[in-house]
């Protein structure tokens, strides 16, 4: 099966789920920001992202639709096959959000996990490709 795996200080963990959503805070503008992924073809797929306001570097693309105080739009990028964080203790950690439940990133893959890499891979028998 299919699924999502997170590499992060030398363990990776393989998670059984086909969407999640990524959510997380400008470091300047405290204006949070949302982004729904799906897993297709072997890749991470962006299908909708939501800004929760504007500010500096941080504008709403032209096809943005407002409802209810927050952007709404679909990024036009071609699937990933990476997604790389970079987490720091001097900001607010990325939230992880998948079967309605958010939790700081951190939480699952251990507080000193500086870097953390997503992709998709197989969650079944066999290693998960670092």
């Amino acid at each position: 099966m299919s699924g999502l795996c997170l590499a992060a200080a030398g363990l990776v963990l393989a998670l059984p789920l086909q969407g999640f959503t990524l959510a997380w805070t400008h470091s300047i503008e405290k204006v949070r920001w949302e982004e729904d992924y799906r897993i297709t073809a072997g890749r991470l797929q962006v299908v909708e992202a939501r800004i929760l306001g504007t500010g500096a570097g941080m504008e709403p693309p032209p096809d943005a639709v407002l409802k209810e105080g927050v952007w709404h739009y679909r990024p036009q990028i071609a699937p990933l096959e990476r997604v790389r964080l970079t987490r720091s203790g001097y900001v607010a950690d990325y939230q992880f959000c998948a079967a309605g439940q958010c939790r700081p990133l951190g939480d699952i893959v251990g507080a000193q996990a500086d870097t953390v890499d997503m992709y998709a891979c197989d969650t079944g028998a066999g290693p998960a490709r670092p």
